[in-house]
């Protein structure tokens, strides 16, 4: 497929059909079991697929459909973690959640998605992403009972990603990205070990490697939280300048209708910039032109080679009308904007 300026993405899940799972909630239990439910799966993902493709985007994803949720189904394929003891934890400082507890050493004994981006492969021409939990993210998700420190844990689970993600490679993925919203909190943890954390996780590899760092689903939690952080939120300041110096190629964050001051994209030079012009918290769908806005912001401090519009967070909490209707508006605006830049 040729490349071209602008290259359309999305931040990672898209919403599930009513048939598979409960629409618009987060950690939505399975409507089907056995083999109806692997088919199902698959099924799926051949939809949010068609609506990528038809949308316009060019480089597409499983729209995670084969997972209940972003952290905790890679999670519950690991060794060391007992999902029967229950602990009550605060994630990203914002909303207590109840959690399964680390009780011994964690070890991956199998791939976990290997096989789904497997399919994802088979099933597109076009250039295919997956999404990982990135290992703070993992960390804060979970009650450490065994090593009692979160730079530990954080280190296992890097290693532990960083096979899986070698596999993903293998299996023909163009850009493993690692979900890390926990940086938009734990700065020092960033700063003392979190960056090194992620390096690790994505260490060796060739494909594209990208961060996700956003302030959160459209849920009530992190939309509560958005308007405590002020005029400005100038979270980015803390951790791009880290990723700057990084081994990661690309860097995902929210932009469209964030108080985020574009100017922080300036911190990032030389990376790939995933600009979110898609906003997740409303049903509100974008017009081509408030996406293309947003691109042209975005260009002031990033140049267009480097530019990837893309969505704020996942939309697995929106209708799937709603999400097609922003997976278009993200692409009719990149397109608009790409025409400006060739002089078309």
């Amino acid at each position: 497929m040729a490349q071209h300026l602008l290259q359309t993405t999305t931040a990672g899940s898209l919403p599930k059909p009513g048939w598979l799972a409960e629409t618009t909630k987060l950690w939505s239990p399975w409507k089907l079991e056995g083999a109806a439910l692997i088919e199902g799966k698959r099924d799926a993902v051949r939809l949010v697929l068609r609506d990528q493709e038809q949308a316009g985007i060019d480089i597409v994803s499983d729209g995670e459909q084969t997972r209940q949720h972003f952290v905790t189904t890679f999670i519950e394929h690991l060794d060391g973690v007992d999902f029967q003891r229950r602990e009550t934890v605060r994630i990203r400082s914002r909303y207590e959640a109840n959690v399964p507890v680390v009780a011994g050493a964690v070890s991956r004994k199998q791939p976990v998605y290997v096989d789904d981006a497997r399919f994802l492969r088979a099933e597109t021409s076009h250039p295919i992403k997956f999404t990982l939990p990135g290992p703070m993210t993992m960390v804060d998700t979970l009650y450490d009972d065994y090593y009692h420190s979160r730079e530990k844990l954080a280190w296992e689970f890097a290693k532990i990603l960083n096979d899986e993600a070698r596999e993903l490679e293998a299996a023909g993925v163009d850009v493993v990205q690692f979900d890390e919203p926990a940086f938009n909190v734990f700065f020092d943890e960033v700063r003392d070990w979190g960056i090194k954390a992620l390096e690790r996780a994505a260490e060796g590899l060739t494909c594209k490697t990208a961060v996700h760092i956003c302030y959160g689903y459209g849920i009530k939690a992190n939309t509560d939280w958005k308007k405590t952080l002020g005029s400005e939120w100038r979270q980015y300041e803390e951790t791009f300048p880290l990723l700057q110096a990084s081994a990661i190629d690309q860097v995902s964050l929210e932009c469209h209708n964030s108080k985020v001051p574009m100017a922080l994209i300036g911190l990032l030079k030389g990376k790939d910039v995933l600009a979110g012009a898609i906003d997740v918290t409303t049903d509100t769908i974008e017009t081509p032109e408030e996406v293309a806005a947003t691109l042209r912001q975005a260009l002031q401090y990033v140049a267009p080679e480097h530019l990837y519009p893309c969505t704020n967070c996942g939309m697995v909490p929106l209708t799937r009308k709603v999400a097609q209707g922003k997976l278009k508006a993200l692409a009719a605006g990149a397109a608009l904007v790409r025409a400006e830049l060739s002089g078309g």
